[in-house]
């Protein structure tokens, strides 16, 4: 029963977990993103956020989507896509009045929950099943 209700999942079924969520989420910055890399330092009207951040937030978003992927750089590009949600939620959501949930409406729940992943890549990584394996792991002696 124990098995059924708590796992410590390790090995492949860790690494197929991270894959899973880094395809869904790496897809999702990648949709978010390519729109904003049309016009990358103008692509949020009405904002003070200076052009050169928009620009950083959209290229973040749009190749940190292909390398979450990849599982390349996980860790930097983690960082880089979670400051990024930080910012879109309090630079952004929170002041314009947007709740946490409102459906059909602005909100930030996306923001929040993507921001939630990246805290989880940064920390556990990508998985085995990843270029950051083949890149940066250690050869077991043998």
């Amino acid at each position: 029963m124990r098995g059924l209700l708590y796992s410590d999942i390790d090995g492949i079924g860790r690494s197929l977990a991270l894959l899973a969520l880094r395809l869904v989420v790496g897809l999702g910055f990648i949709l978010h993103g390519w729109p904003k890399m049309q016009a990358p330092a103008s692509w949020l009207p009405d904002s003070d956020i200076p052009g050169i951040l928009l620009a950083a937030a959209a290229v973040a978003e749009f190749l940190g989507g292909i390398a979450l992927i990849a599982g390349l750089l996980t860790p930097v590009v983690a960082a880089m896509l979670g400051v990024t949600m930080l910012v879109a939620i309090f630079h952004v959501h929170l002041p314009q009045g947007h709740p946490f949930v409102a459906p059909g409406k602005p909100n930030y729940e996306l923001a929040a929950a993507y921001f939630a992943c990246m805290v989880v890549f940064f920390f556990v990584g990508p998985g085995r099943l990843s270029a950051d394996a083949r890149l940066f792991r250690r050869k077991s002696a043998s």
